[in-house]
């Protein structure tokens, strides 16, 4: 079974994290979601590695993670597929962390595929990337441009990176995130009963 490393921190756009959770976990990939903290927050107890708490959305909705983020516990050598999902400050959050630039540096290295959508996508500039066809929020397209070769298309597969747009073009990225992990049959067998409006390109 295929897993995935999801990354959530305070600020993380709620529906690029959970609609692709969700559509990763309807295809039987095996999803960790792991918070990345920007601060030692006051008051917090128990277990460092299970008992991370509620993260606060881009829109206020608050979000359990399954642990905390643990440079040691997320390895490409553990995941198949290591997710950053957007939200402005929680992009800022996950992409200005050093062992995260580290990971995904790591996870390209190791044939591992990465996922970044939305402002997500700046880790690409922060973890050093080469240049190659990248896309994002157009917010901050003007952050990337220069170090990629920017693409407005709704999702861009470069090797194992796969970057996308916004909260819009969340089911998109998730469903090619199912394929290639899984293959055409898996995407199309989760596709069905979703019952998305006919016509719907995912």
């Amino acid at each position: 079974m295929p897993s995935a490393l999801i990354l959530i921190a305070d600020g993380t756009e709620e529906m690029e994290f959970t609609i692709t959770y969700d559509t990763l976990v309807r295809a039987g990939v095996a999803c960790t979601s792991a918070f990345v903290s920007d601060e030692i927050r006051e008051g917090d107890s128990g277990s460092y590695e299970s008992n991370p708490p509620f993260v606060k959305g881009s829109r206020g909705i608050r979000i359990l993670p399954d642990t905390y983020f643990s440079p040691q516990a997320s390895t490409p050598e553990k995941y198949d597929l290591l997710v950053i999902p957007g939200g402005a400050k929680g992009a800022e959050t996950i992409s200005g962390n050093s062992p995260v630039q580290h990971l995904v540096r790591e996870y390209i290295k190791a044939g591992k595929f990465v996922g970044m959508i939305c402002a997500g996508s700046l880790a690409a500039l922060t973890s050093g990337l080469e240049k190659q066809p990248i896309t994002s929020h157009p917010s901050v397209r003007d952050q990337l441009k220069d170090a990629f070769e920017y693409s407005e298309e709704s999702v861009v597969v470069s090797g194992k990176l796969i970057t996308s747009r916004g909260p819009g073009t969340t089911f998109p990225f998730a469903f090619t995130l199912v394929e290639l992990l899984l293959g055409k049959e898996k995407r199309a067998e989760v596709y069905g009963p979703m019952v998305f409006p006919k016509g719907t390109f995912v």
